[in-house]
């Protein structure tokens, strides 16, 4: 059955799609627009991550001057949510199989409304803490369940597009936290900072009831039995029927296999498997990196980056935080139109390079005009910098990271391995949030940035060296890929 309906290459693809139920010649059918409402309405979840994660990029020069905390307890609000996420990133593949994927998404908005809520009425350290952690296992949550849902609904043809709108959506988040720092920060400061928090309360409600209205994943459906159902909803998110027919099959092959050995996520074979501990390893390596080049410094601290850079309005600082907000998520815009068309590894590697050249020259700033003040070609040149590492890491490895890994990852282990590269993630973005003032206080903001600048160039090696191409591939050839690879 293998050999007769499982494409082995991209050239077998198109084949496929051509095969229309009214006999059309053209080879190019019409993508189906579904499976992008589907994907859509998932990734929404994902604005909420990014919009409380990064609320606290403005709104701890606020809750300072209001509540006195201190930069050591910033550091931890700041950094905790990633931590306290892994509590939501190790459960949601658990969830997802039991719950399904579209209940988990439901789920994960409960966590961001209660979060969100207990930090708005905050009165001090300990209740912000309280707010940061359920709001964090939203984040784990989130994290996990909508590139995976992303990448089971989408057929091949546009799976890097459709997994690509959950890094969209957080750095859509990102932008409008900074949109809302800045529109609030002329209030009074006990008021400013609630504000903030206050805005990511009322989308949960709207976002739960409309993730209602979506299709379950088929993946999630086949491994459950429900077969018929399954194929009901690939007729519906495929470009052709013959496409669904496809990806039935190869769905029920995987879920025949991945019972043979026990249900559920067969741990086992990453000892016994070389192409199994390959993909793991890849799907680890990716996520460290993504984090490690310290992005999470510029997107949580891009307002006292520019002030030791000689920027003193606050007004001003929070602007340019709105413009770095803009620019990342608009880099977004050309992964998911490129994805498809160049490939994923051209767009790491374009990626890494340029995060690497752009985080030499914001460390070369503060080392040649360390202390400078209200000098505004060294802020401009500053400036700069931090907009090209945004957009690098924007149109490369902040969304490949995760488009890669979930497409990558066996059906058998996909719920549990991309919790295990969510935690990866996590854990290194929790590193660089709560050490970075602690960081630069020990070997100055141009030693942090020459580290990053390190990390960033490993991450350009490590892909140039190990990552095959996965453009066009089905979901079931990918562990097959790395096994002969």
């Amino acid at each position: 059955m293998e050999q007769q309906h499982r494409p082995d290459s991209e050239s077998e693809a198109p084949l496929l799609a051509a095969s229309k139920p009214d006999g059309a010649a053209s080879s190019s059918p019409r993508r189906n627009r579904f499976p992008f409402f589907c994907a859509v309405l998932a990734s929404m979840t994902s604005v909420l991550t990014g919009y409380n994660v990064a609320v606290m990029s403005g709104a701890q020069i606020f809750m300072a001057e209001d509540l006195g905390v201190s930069d050591t307890q910033i550091e931890l609000l700041s950094g905790a949510i990633s931590i306290f996420s892994l509590v939501g990133a190790l459960l949601a593949g658990w969830t997802s199989d039991r719950l399904g994927r579209r209940l988990t998404i439901v789920l994960t908005n409960g966590f961001f409304l209660v979060g969100s809520l207990i930090m708005t009425l905050a009165g001090g350290y300990t209740a912000l803490m309280a707010g940061r952690f359920v709001a964090g296992i939203g984040v784990g949550y989130a994290l996990v369940i909508a590139p995976v849902y992303a990448a089971e609904i989408a057929p091949a043809s546009s799976r890097g597009l459709l997994s690509s709108l959950p890094e969209i959506f957080i750095n859509t988040g990102v932008m409008l936290s900074y949109v809302s720092n800045f529109a609030f920060s002329a209030l009074p400061a006990h008021l400013s900072w609630r504000l903030m928090f206050a805005v990511g309360v009322v989308p949960t409600v709207f976002l739960a009831a409309g993730v209602l209205t979506m299709p379950e994943s088929p993946r999630w459906l086949a491994m459950k039995g429900r077969l018929d159902e399954a194929k009901a909803v690939l007729d519906r998110t495929s470009d052709t029927l013959a496409e669904a027919e496809q990806r039935l099959l190869e769905i029920e092959e995987v879920v025949v296999a991945g019972a043979s050995n026990g249900a559920g996520g067969t741990w086992n074979e990453v000892t016994t498997k070389a192409g199994v501990r390959r993909v793991l390893a890849t799907v680890l390596a990716l996520q460290f990196f993504q984090q490690a080049s310290g992005i999470d410094s510029v997107v949580l601290y891009g307002p006292r980056v520019l002030a030791m850079a000689g920027v003193t309005s606050n007004n001003l600082l929070l602007g340019l935080n709105v413009l770095f907000g803009v620019a990342k998520a608009g880099s977004i815009l050309i992964a998911m139109a490129l994805a498809d068309r160049v490939g994923r590894r051209p767009l790491l590697l374009v990626s890494t390079g340029g995060m690497t050249a752009s985080l030499l020259v914001l460390g070369s700033v503060f080392a040649a005009f360390a202390g400078a003040k209200d000098d505004a070609a060294v802020a401009a040149v500053a400036v700069a910098a931090v907009v090209a590492f945004v957009c690098t890491f924007s149109v490369g490895l902040g969304p490949l990271a995760w488009v890669y890994s979930s497409e990558i990852l066996p059906l058998r282990l996909r719920g549990q391995g991309a919790g295990l590269g969510t935690a990866m993630n996590r854990v290194m973005s929790g590193i660089v949030t709560m050490t970075f003032i602690s960081l630069y206080g020990a070997i100055t903001m141009a030693g942090t940035f020459y580290l990053y600048a390190a990390v960033a160039a490993a991450s350009f090696a490590f892909i140039y060296t190990f990552l095959p191409e996965t453009r066009g591939r089905n979901l079931e050839d990918m562990e097959q890929l790395f096994r002969t690879k």
